[in-house]
This record gives structure tokens, C-alpha cells and sequence, in this order.
């Protein structure tokens, strides 16, 4: 009997077990799975067509300083034209409403061995730029020609920015610098406790920047005194930009903040959910500010859109990869008002600036890492993964110019040149029709000398 009770009960117990195993692997299942969904996955995209925005004005007409003018005028007309800053303007939307569009001809190169990470400002007709070795460069405009050069740092990866006659530059070697754009002669230096790869804004007798160890600084430009700090949750290696009194950026705690421009205090600070453990990202990218809007990117891999006025969320855009590129922001005519940015995935990227949507996108087939630029009718970017800098048309994203040189920030222009920063080499570029234009004036000339000379003798 005993045995027959022991092998009676035998089959219910391992059932008993089976079961138990089978509902113990789906509850873990489940819960892994829950645990994906609700901490592990990214989120999804997000567009609340409810946040406020602004829709723009007509586009303004689009020519190059002195279009109509004659050649001597229109000459000087395009050297009083300054580009003061990294992207363009305080706000950094990176566009510039003329009539300039490819094909192109090289006018001159400056050549180098050091890398020039950032692309140069203009102001007067004369280019200024710092290498990455530290040294800074004043190059005349028309014809490349180096009119002074100054070491000021071992170390530098940003642009300056001009204002009244005089450069701003923040360094890492724990230094900002005020030169004087003419002779490069130094007026002030600040020493600060830690390294700056924020382009500065200088604007209205201040200068605004910020450091590693996350403080945000506002400066007066005249002899470098601090007006004011700010200390963010991480480092602040993007530029600030300004509309209507505030400063906006985005740190590597995964927060953008707006902050009073007059006093430094916060107006709102928000973060995003970001990738993996709905932790955020970093934001290197520096925003533009458009539309009553902040865009800019972020190593989660997303393109976001917050109300300038209270930051909340608009619209988040997903990549397939890192976001470090500044986002250029246009208006351009026979389009809506949108995004241009690109990712690590290697592709460009058209955004709706109102939802986020896409009009289209551009497989680069390499890292995207530098910020583009709007020049005309046409959006420019470098190719970090090929060395090389494309530029598309703003209404298709069908390429209309590609050069094999560039690496990060490729492209500024004054309306009558194209500047293409390359890795180390800085390059001009003009019309093709503007050479024809020319030899055809000097042919008439040349037929106006020869009739008066037939009607002498």
C-alpha cells in the first residue's frame, strides 16, 4: 500500500510544480515586460498643436547687400555687413534671407594644419576665427589675406562674437578674452574656475557665457566685470541665445532654462524624459529661439520644441542618434517655417517648426555633429563621417552643392560670398554668373575704348 500511496501522489506534485514554475516565468515576464514599457523603452514622439506659437510675417525679399547698386557702393555696402555671432543672431536661428544660391567658384583658400572646429564670425569686412590651438585669426574678407593673429589660449573650441569694434572669446584654458578687433590687441581677460566651449553673446555693453562646472555668466563687455552668475544642474557647454529679454540654453543635467538677461534670476527650467531609465540626456546642441519657441537637440537622440514663454513641451522628435548639431531655423519663402538639424544617424532632417511633422529628410551617410546654416534658398551642413559639407534645397532636400572638406559648423556667408569652414581650411566662395557678369562688363568696356578711338581718328 505505501508504495502505491508514493507513486500515486507523485504525478500531482510535479504538475504542481510545472505549474507553479510556468505562472512564477510569466509573472517575471510580465513584469519585465512592464519594466520595459514603463522604465526602459524610450518614449514616444509628442506634438501638442495646443502650445503657444507664433506665426511669422512674410518673409523678408531676399538679396545680397547692394544688389542694385553700383559696384563701388555695393562693395562697400557688403563690408559694413556683420555676421556678429554663432548663428548669426542673438536669438542663433542661423539664417540669412539673400539671393546667393550655387554654382559656386572658389575665390581663395586659407589653408591650415589645426583644427578650426568652429566657423568664424564677420564683421566689417574682415573674418574672425580661433583655432583649436588657441590661436585667433583676423582675415580680410575679399581676398583671404591675414590682417593679424594672437595666441590667447593652449586650448579653444568655440567662436568669438563681435561687438562694437571689439571680440569676445571664451576658452579652455579657463579664460575669457576681449580683443580689440582692429590690431587684436587684448583689453581684458577673465579668469574663471573652469573651461568655456560656450560661444559668447555679446550684446548691448554684456556679454553672456557659460562653463563646465554649470556656471552661466553675464559680463560687462566694457572691462570684463561680473554682473551676474547663475549656477545650472550640469555643465553649460552650448551658447546662450536671447529673445525679448532672456537668455535660453540647455545643460548636461538634461534641463533647458530661460533665464532674465537683466539679473541673471530663472524665469523656468523644465527637463525631458529621455531615453533609458527615463533619465534625460544631454544638451550640447545650442537652441534657437523662433516663433515663441526654443528648439535644440539632445543625446537622447531627439529634437525638441519648447514654449519660450514657459517652457512647456511642443513637440519631441526622435533620431537614430545622438542630436549634438545646433538647429537652424527659417522662414524661407514657398515653405513653412521650419527645423533644419542633424543626427549621429547620419541623416538631415526638414521639421515642421510648428508640430514637429517632417517635410523630408536627407541620408547623409555619415555623423552629423556641426550645426547647419540657411543662406537663401539653401540649408548647409558638414559631413563630420566624410569630410565633406552638402548644401540642400530648403523645399525637397535635393542636394545642389557638395565640396569634399568640412567637419562641424561649415557655413556663413555676407550675401555676396559663401564662407565654408573645412577642417582646418577656411574657404571663399562666389557666383559663377558674377565672373561672367564681369568679363562681360570689361568686353563692353573694352568695345566703348575701341569706338572712341575709331571716332578720334
Amino acid at each position: 500500500m505505501r508504495p502505491r500511496f508514493i507513486f500515486a501522489r507523485g504525478p500531482r506534485r510535479r504538475r504542481r510544480i510545472v505549474l507553479t514554475a510556468f505562472a512564477t516565468v510569466l509573472l517575471v515576464a510580465g513584469g519585465a515586460a512592464l519594466a520595459f514599457f514603463t522604465v526602459l523603452a524610450p518614449p514616444e514622439d509628442v506634438s501638442d498643436p495646443s502650445v503657444e506659437f507664433e506665426e511669422p510675417a512674410a518673409p523678408p525679399a531676399a538679396r545680397p547687400p547692394g544688389t542694385r547698386e553700383a559696384p563701388k557702393r555695393r562693395r562697400r555696402r557688403t563690408e559694413r555687413f556683420v555676421w556678429p555671432t554663432y548663428g548669426f543672431n542673438a536669438a542663433r536661428t542661423r539664417y540669412l534671407p539673400v539671393d546667393l544660391a550655387p554654382p559656386f567658384r572658389r575665390t581663395w583658400t586659407r589653408g591650415g594644419s589645426k583644427l578650426l572646429e568652429f566657423q568664424p564670425v564677420l564683421a566689417r569686412g574682415t573674418l574672425f576665427f580661433v583655432k583649436n590651438n588657441g590661436e585667433a585669426y583676423a582675415v580680410r574678407a575679399r581676398d583671404g589675406r591675414v590682417r593679424w593673429r594672437r595666441r590667447i589660449a593652449s586650448l579653444n573650441a568655440s567662436s568669438p562674437s563681435w561687438s562694437r569694434g571689439r571680440l569676445f572669446i571664451s576658452t579652455l584654458s579657463r579664460r575669457i578674452v576681449s580683443l580689440d578687433a582692429r590690431s587684436g590687441r587684448r583689453r581684458w581677460t577673465k579668469r574663471i574656475p573652469a573651461r568655456s566651449e560656450s560661444s559668447p553673446l555679446a550684446r548691448a555693453g554684456r556679454v553672456y557665457v557659460g562653463s563646465e562646472d554649470g556656471t552661466v555668466y553675464g559680463l560687462r563687455a566694457r572691462d570684463g566685470k561680473e554682473l551676474w552668475r547663475y549656477r545650472a544642474g550640469g555643465p553649460v557647454k552650448a551658447a546662450l541665445s536671447y529673445d525679448r529679454g532672456r537668455l535660453y540654453f540647455g545643460d548636461y543635467a538634461g534641463a533647458v532654462t530661460a533665464l532674465r538677461a537683466s539679473d541673471g534670476s530663472r524665469v523656468w527650467s523644465t527637463g525631458t524624459s529621455g531615453r533609458r531609465f527615463r533619465r534625460a540626456g544631454n544638451f550640447y546642441s545650442t537652441a534657437a529661439v523662433a516663433y515663441g519657441r526654443v528648439f535644440l537637440g539632445n543625446t537622447d537622440g531627439r529634437v525638441y520644441s519648447f514654449a519660450a514663454s514657459s517652457g512647456r513641451l511642443a513637440w519631441s522628435r526622435a533620431t537614430g542618434g545622438y542630436v549634438y548639431a545646433a538647429p537652424a531655423v527659417a522662414n524661407v519663402p514657398g515653405t513653412r517655417p521650419s527645423v533644419y538639424i542633424g543626427s549621429y544617424d547620419g541623416v538631415f532632417y526638414a521639421l515642421d517648426a510648428r508640430t514637429g511633422a517632417s517635410r523630408w529628410t536627407h541620408r547623409a551617410g555619415g555623423r552629423i555633429s556641426g550645426a547647419a546654416s540657411v543662406i537663401g534658398r539653401i540649408v548647409y551642413f558638414s559631413n563630420l563621417g566624410a569630410k565633406s559639407t552638402s548644401g540642400l534645397d530648403v523645399r525637397d532636400g535635393r542636394r545642389v552643392f557638395k565640396i569634399g572638406r568640412g567637419a562641424y559648423n561649415p557655413v556663413i556667408s555676407d550675401g555676396r560670398r559663401l564662407y565654408v569652414t573645412g577642417y582646418s581650411s577656411l574657404y571663399a566662395f562666389e557666383p559663377r554668373r558674377s565672373r561672367s557678369k564681369r568679363a562681360r562688363g570689361a568686353s563692353e568696356r573694352r568695345r566703348d575704348r575701341s569706338a572712341r578711338r575709331g571716332r578720334r581718328r
